[in-house]
């Protein structure tokens, strides 16, 4: 009989991580491939310990692409198991900051709702495999905190593997020694935290290598794509590609400046979807939680404050901060809410909410033509006709502008080899032909590009012989299109060009 309550503590969260489990494996199972999982998934075929864009972690979750090519699922099989890895961790962090069964409850159920929550678990990210480290830091750093010191090595382990995963894991840095200030400052007298960060700087020494090695190719890409500083050329580019002339940037003024951190907070805001009604309502009747400890309170507000207040300086800076850049927040902010007597029944009713309306949006993704009402068409154009795209392209030296494009072809059609074209949009992987042929190996008297542009780019000592346009429209199939012709439909979701390029023999 004794057994009873604790096991009456377990089971309410033990059912919302079945639960979330359960529902994740269906969405991961429906959702057709995105286009930067399919560029991910690439990343699998041929392991490194960098890549032009992050770390190799997001690789090493997507190994069962390598082995099972045709299956969206097993691709996201390590993203799924990673995210509902941290879900467990995430709960035994709540337990040991001294949350009560009710509040852990609570604490998940908005963690696994939110869409981050959601997407995390479904959609191969780096975010993904940057989740389960950070939860995992979070747990060694609070038993630190509350006097096992040694956990520290633990602690910067996770955080190694994080950096190894995504740089924004950086961040657990500033998090853990702002806790340790507060909680407890005697612990910098002692070897163990900087024992725990050498160990960090240890793990994360292969990736520095091997931007060293690639002129620092994935670090200076980062500040370029996070705070557009100006990086310098990242890629080498042997064949030159005439675009339209680049835009003089002006500084943003004060204003400007002010809507992008704005457009910060509001996306953070709409991160909880429904459940931010839960969320502003609160039972005025029920009794005051227990206040946690000092070194849970500490870590909680450290954990939460400073991904926000970074990215929201980064906003009032760059305008390219993305809102999933802060999503670690929610980790802690949603244990520190879940102190404040929420009603258990809205946040269930609210997280419903937020699942069906999530839900609903995968089943649009996977068939538009099953279900009444118009999706957004940025939904559709996410996913939709590329499958078509492959099977109709020919067995030829083939480019795409974007890596988008070239990743989703070689996803549904490995064997065309899609490469990049160097110049005409932003540089990625595949311009340095570890995935598929580079441009600068190309030894054919020919080429296709595939591009959405109208205009065909000029690329030097080539010239178009012939131009193929494909019309990808709602509920039908993929169709030509001839130029002047009327149009398919009147809002298509993509228009495909095909450019054949020969040699100029005009030229020189």
């Amino acid at each position: 009989m004794t057994s009873r309550p604790g096991f009456a503590v377990w089971m309410a969260p033990l059912a919302v991580l079945t639960l979330l489990a359960v529902w994740r494996l269906l969405l991961a199972a429906t959702l057709p491939v995105t286009q930067d999982e399919a560029y991910y998934f690439h990343w699998a075929r041929a392991l490194a310990w960098g890549y032009f864009d992050h770390p190799p972690g997001v690789a090493l979750l997507s190994l069962g692409h390598r082995w099972w090519p045709d299956s969206v699922l097993a691709a996201r099989f390590g993203t799924w198991l990673a995210a509902n890895v941290s879900l467990v961790l995430l709960w035994r962090f709540y337990a040991r900051c001294g949350l009560s069964g009710h509040q852990q409850t609570l604490a998940l159920i908005l963690v696994g709702t939110t869409l981050p929550g959601v997407a995390f678990g479904v959609i191969a990210t780096p975010d993904t495999a940057l989740a389960l480290c950070w939860v995992l830091a979070l747990h060694e750093g609070l038993a630190a905190l509350q006097g096992e010191r040694p956990r520290w090595l633990s602690a910067g382990l996770a955080t190694g593997l994080g950096l190894l995963s995504k740089y924004t894991m950086v961040l657990m840095g500033p998090v853990l020694l702002l806790a340790l200030v507060m909680a407890d400052r005697a612990a910098l007298r002692t070897r163990w935290p900087y024992l725990g960060a050498l160990l960090a700087l240890m793990i994360f020494l292969p990736n520095v290598l091997w931007n060293a090695a690639h002129d620092w190719l994935t670090i200076r890409f980062q500040l370029g794509h996070g705070l557009e500083l100006a990086t310098g050329a990242l890629l080498p580019t042997a064949i030159e590609t005439t675009t339209a002339s680049s835009l003089v940037q002006l500084a943003p003024t004060h204003s400007e400046r002010a809507a992008q951190v704005g457009g910060f907070v509001l996306s953070q805001l709409l991160f909880w979807g429904f459940l931010l009604v839960a969320l502003g309502w609160r039972r005025g009747n029920a009794p005051p939680p227990a206040p946690l400890s000092q070194p849970a309170q500490a870590l909680l507000w450290a954990a939460t404050l400073v991904p926000l207040v970074f990215f929201a300086v980064i906003a009032w800076i760059s305008s390219t901060v993305q809102p999933n850049w802060s999503a670690m927040y929610l980790f802690t902010a949603a244990a520190v809410l879940a102190q404040w007597r929420l009603s258990l029944r809205l946040v269930l009713a609210a997280s419903v909410a937020n699942a069906l309306l999530l839900s609903l949006y995968v089943l649009y993704a996977a068939d538009s033509s099953a279900l009444p009402g118009n999706p957004p068409p940025r939904l559709l154009r996410e996913t939709h006709g590329f499958a078509e795209l492959a099977a109709t392209l020919p067995p030829a030296p083939l480019f795409a502008d974007r890596y988008q494009i070239a990743a989703m072809v070689n996803f549904y059609r490995p064997a065309l080899q899609v490469g990049q074209w160097p110049g005409i949009t932003r540089p990625s992987e595949y311009l340095r032909g570890t995935l598929t042929p580079s441009a600068d190996s190309l030894h054919n008297d020919h080429f296709w590009l595939i591009t959405y542009k109208s205009t065909a780019p000029s690329i030097k000592g080539f010239q178009v012989a012939e131009q193929q346009t494909l019309v990808d429209c709602r509920r039908q199939p993929l169709q030509p299109w001839a130029e002047g012709a009327p149009p398919p439909c009147e809002q298509p979701l993509h228009v495909f060009r095909l450019y054949h390029y020969v040699i100029n023999s005009a030229q020189p």
